[in-house]
C-alpha cells in the first residue's frame, strides 16, 4: 500500500479497477475482508463490509454503461476503512435512499452517501470505523 502524496498524516489506500461486471465482484469482496482485517476488525464487521461493498458495487452495475470500469478506492485512516466505488452510467441518476439495498448499505457500512459527476459517473462512499455498531460510523 502506498502513502498518498500530498497528505499528512498516515493514510493507506488501495485502488482496484475492473469490468463493471458481475462475475468480478469477488475480488472487491476478498479486497475488503484482507484491508479490514489488517485493521483489526471482528469478523462480523469484516463480513458487514463484504455484504455492503458487494450491496453498493451492485447498485452501480444495474446502471453501468456496458463494458465499463468498476473503480473502487480503500483508504485506510487511523481505525476507519473508507470505501468509494464508482462507475460511469447511463442515466446518471443518484441511487434511491428509501430502497431496500440503501437500507442495508446504511446498515451494515455506517455513514452512506451518493455523488452524480457532471459525466454521469455515480460514486457510493462507505464509511466504517472499527468497534462501531451497526449502522454507526
Amino acid at each position: 500500500m502506498s502513502q498518498i502524496a500530498g497528505e499528512s498524516g498516515s493514510k493507506d489506500f488501495v485502488e482496484v479497477r475492473l469490468p463493471a461486471a458481475g462475475a468480478y465482484l469477488s475480488v472487491l469482496r476478498t479486497a475488503t475482508a484482507g484491508l479490514a482485517a489488517r485493521l483489526d476488525f471482528t469478523l462480523d464487521e469484516i463480513e458487514d463490509l463484504r455484504i455492503a461493498v458487494d450491496e453498493a458495487c451492485a447498485i452501480l452495475l444495474q446502471q453501468a454503461v456496458p463494458g465499463s470500469v468498476l473503480s473502487c478506492v480503500f483508504r485506510l485512516v487511523g481505525d476507519s476503512l473508507w470505501v468509494t466505488v464508482s462507475a460511469p452510467t447511463t442515466d446518471g441518476r443518484a441511487p434511491e435512499r428509501d430502497t431496500f439495498a440503501w437500507t442495508v448499505l446504511s446498515a451494515l457500512a455506517g455513514e452512506v452517501e451518493s455523488t452524480v459527476a457532471e459525466d454521469r459517473t455515480v460514486t457510493i462512499s462507505l464509511h466504517k470505523k472499527r468497534g462501531a455498531g451497526p449502522g454507526q460510523s
